[in-house]
């Protein structure tokens, strides 16, 4: 390894404790010489080796580690291979078993499986994988040949269209990258429910996988319950409330593509057209809407798309989720459940917690917590890195 990054006197700290990010004001001697996504020697004010990073020159965030301590890792297929199987083991895939497949999760999720920048789901034997940052650019035939020998047949399509890219000096990509490209809809199962999924062009990489465990508990809020699920994109949380006995579901969303998913996805599972309503439009309109006409539910979902996306965004983010949790404390009937989620890693669980109690407070309902929540077991966050656990959501009763 030809090039050494040098960090500032004192700025090792993070990365002895496994933080992967490495922000450029850390740094007092840049890599001369090297390319963008190339690995880098990182070493402490004395030189002291601390591990080895993918470079990017063009981002805030100006390396991302591959490994800590002083042995140097040679970064290629055989890491690659390494690494994503260690991620698939984690959740119960073995490599090799997806052919017949017809679950989803996520294979690889960058930081926190020690592949940064790099994401990588499955739905049934279909790969999505998204690259994120400049290491796995540089190494994307790597990872594609790792991917080809660990999950033999397993169609590979990207989807790097993200705004991460933009900060990485990348473009967006979009397209198959070994066999063909898939279906308009992929269809999977969870939970024994049947799901109709846009890799190509939906939310993520097609689906809201991190969500899945809290589905189920929502549904259990539901038997015998009218629910409305706002920001309710292709139906995930409506699908499993009707499977488990809701009486009704209102749907959302902004997108009619989404809803007449969503649509599908309802009439897939056997539920007439009588069990749900989708209503176009934005939440916070349609929500005052409901207030006004005094519109109430038994059962509330708030999963709203990121919020916060800089440290600039972060006031006006706390008033909108304020706002929000406002509206549907008062408009869920006594005995009712709220679930309110928030994805925006600016936002931790203490900001969270205080914006949703200040809504519970000037709604004037009695309401008490029941449960926390989070990201799905195959989303996992690493101990050093907090970031990592980015979605954290709240049950609340409404006396």
């Amino acid at each position: 390894m030809s090039h050494r990054m040098f960090l500032k006197e004192g700025r090792e700290r993070s990365v002895e404790l496994r933080h992967p990010w490495i922000f450029s004001g850390a740094v007092a001697k840049a890599p001369q010489g090297a390319e963008p996504g190339e690995t880098v020697e990182i070493l402490a004010a004395d030189g002291a080796p601390l591990g080895s990073a993918a470079y990017s020159p063009a981002s805030q965030i100006v390396a991302r580690m591959w490994s800590f301590g002083p042995t140097p890792v040679e970064v290629g297929q055989d890491f690659f291979r390494g690494r994503i199987a260690a991620a698939a083991r984690a959740r119960g895939v073995e490599p090799g078993t997806l052919a017949d497949s017809k679950t989803a999760c996520r294979l690889v999720n960058a930081e926190s499986d020690r592949l940064p920048g790099l994401v990588v789901d499955h739905y049934g034997p279909q790969l999505v994988c998204q690259l994120l940052s400049a290491g796995p650019e540089r190494h994307k035939d790597a990872i594609l040949a790792a991917l080809r020998e660990l999950f033999p047949g397993s169609p590979v399509f990207e989807r790097s269209d993200v705004k991460a890219r933009a900060k990485e000096g990348l473009p967006t990509r979009v397209g198959p990258l070994e066999g063909l490209e898939p279906a308009d809809r992929v269809e999977i199962e969870e939970d024994g429910l049947k799901f109709l999924v846009d890799v190509k062009r939906g939310h993520k990489t097609g689906f809201y996988l991190d969500q899945r465990q809290n589905r189920a508990r929502v549904a259990k809020a539901c038997v015998g319950r009218e629910m409305l699920n706002c920001f309710s994109y292709t139906g995930g949380f409506a699908v499993h409330a009707l499977a488990a006995g809701a009486s009704k579901v209102v749907n959302l969303d902004a997108s009619a593509d989404a809803l007449a998913i969503a649509a599908s996805n309802i009439q897939l599972n056997g539920h007439p057209d009588s069990s749900f309503e989708n209503l176009e439009g934005d939440a916070f309109e349609l929500l005052r809407r409901f207030r006004d006409s005094r519109r109430s539910f038994d059962v509330i979902v708030l999963d709203p798309p990121k919020f916060a996306e800089t440290q600039g965004h972060l006031q006006r983010a706390a008033r909108a989720y304020k706002d929000i949790n406002l509206l549907a404390f008062k408009l869920l009937r006594p005995g009712g459940r709220l679930f309110t989620f928030s994805c925006s890693g600016l936002v931790d669980e203490a900001l969270f917690g205080k914006i949703v109690a200040g809504a519970a407070f000037d709604s004037g309902r009695d309401v008490l917590v029941t449960g926390t929540l989070s990201q799905a077991p195959d989303h996992p966050w690493a101990p050093g890195f907090p970031e990592g656990r980015y979605l954290k959501g709240l049950e609340c009763f409404v006396e």
